[in-house]
């Protein structure tokens, strides 16, 4: 077949935009995300570690296998092309509803609550899954230009009806954390999608109005929790003793920290899910002061490159995709690290790409995956 005189063959035209995509693959992105990750995996074995059996158990095993099916899942999300998700936003979404749904009837208990499902050969936590999918079907709703103005509450109608659902299935199992997680996700993507003052304030107004009746809600155990924030002394020996332990363990670290392998409080077991919500007090306790800067710096330039990823989206899509998924990372970040230092109520929050846990670590590398993915399509046309 004869080719139009002065265009390159189409196989050429598609080789050189592979090249292109390669030529400008976000290599930060990538490698702070691998850091983490094998950083967590360390930081799980000295969390598992048994003084008496001198063996760190099978769980930071079992991390390394989950980073390893999470690495393909992660390749498959930066190598398709982030505008088919606009295909994929509701079918994913009702598969998540669903697995939501199922929870109550088939799900596995632990800890208080419900949240686990058995799929023959692993265990899989929907609500991890369901801050993808609604960061995936807020950019599908939100991709088109906003109002002059920004958006009335009005407009903002039929993104709340499509989030509510798993917020209130997740409150239901009960995991009020990740319910915080998903509504602050929905909460971001609107406020910088383009949010009137006057909506906002609209908003706020009825949330601190209904504190009072939201309080009869929650469950007893919720209950104390907050009461213990306030005051962890109240309840040392119960609903207190996480945090006062975990501040033992941070403070403990001191400024080099105590090695690795090398912490008391994590070794004697008096700091309590140590391997999962609390992982950064182990990290704390074993490299100090300085190793909290180093992880809070990886954590930083992390959500930095990620926010230069949003403002360099070629297009609305991209850009609200990438604000969702900046989004579940900082407000991990922060609540899990405000948990563990007193300075906010324990619920339950793991430290993304760090803390042990199968359906949070895949979630988040497909998370990196699409940023990273959004980040190479920015030059293409």
């Amino acid at each position: 077949m004869s080719q139009i005189p002065g265009r390159p063959p189409q196989r050429n035209r598609t080789m050189q935009i592979d090249r292109r995509l390669i030529s400008h693959f976000d290599w930060p992105l990538f490698s702070l995300t691998l850091g983490l990750i094998l950083l967590g995996i360390l930081t799980i074995h000295s969390a598992t570690y048994s003084i008496t059996e001198q063996h760190a158990g099978t769980l930071a095993s079992k991390q390394l296998y989950w980073f390893m099916l999470g690495l393909v899942a992660m390749i498959v999300a930066f190598t398709m092309d982030y505008h088919h998700i606009d295909r994929l936003a509701y079918p994913l979404y009702a598969l998540v509803l669903l697995l939501l749904l199922l929870v109550p009837l088939l799900g596995t208990a632990g800890g208080g609550s419900q949240r686990w499902l058995h799929l023959r050969l692993f265990t899989v936590q929907p609500s991890e899954l369901a801050k993808l999918a609604i960061v995936v079907v807020l950019a599908k709703r939100l991709q088109y230009d906003e109002p002059h103005h920004g958006y009335r509450l009005r407009d903002l109608w039929a993104p709340f009806l499509l989030v509510a659902p798993p917020i209130l299935l997740t409150l239901l199992q009960p995991d009020l954390g990740t319910a915080v997680i998903l509504f602050l996700i929905f909460f971001s993507a609107v406020l910088i999608g383009g949010l009137r003052l006057r909506s906002l304030l609209y908003l706020a107004a009825p949330g601190i109005i209904s504190l009072p009746i939201a309080w009869r809600f929650l469950k007893p155990y919720q209950q104390r929790r907050i009461w213990t924030f306030l005051n962890p002394e109240l309840d040392p020996l119960g609903a207190g003793y996480h945090v006062i332990q975990s501040k033992i363990a941070i403070g403990s670290g001191k400024f080099f920290g105590k090695g690795y392998l090398q912490g008391t409080q994590n070794r004697l077991d008096f700091l309590p899910e140590q391997h999962t919500d609390f992982i950064f007090s182990v990290f704390a306790e074993e490299w100090g002061f300085l190793g909290c800067l180093v992880l809070l710096g990886l954590y930083l330039a992390l959500i930095l490159f990620s926010l230069e990823v949003v403002v360099r989206a070629k297009d609305r899509l991209g850009a609200v995709l990438a604000l969702g998924m900046v989004a579940i990372i900082f407000w991990q970040v922060v609540i899990n690290a405000a948990m563990v230092t007193g300075f906010l109520p324990v619920v339950g929050i793991p430290l993304p790409l760090f803390s042990y846990g199968g359906s949070s670590l895949v979630s988040m590398m497909v998370a990196m995956g699409l940023l990273i993915n959004i980040s190479m399509r920015r030059f293409t046309f």
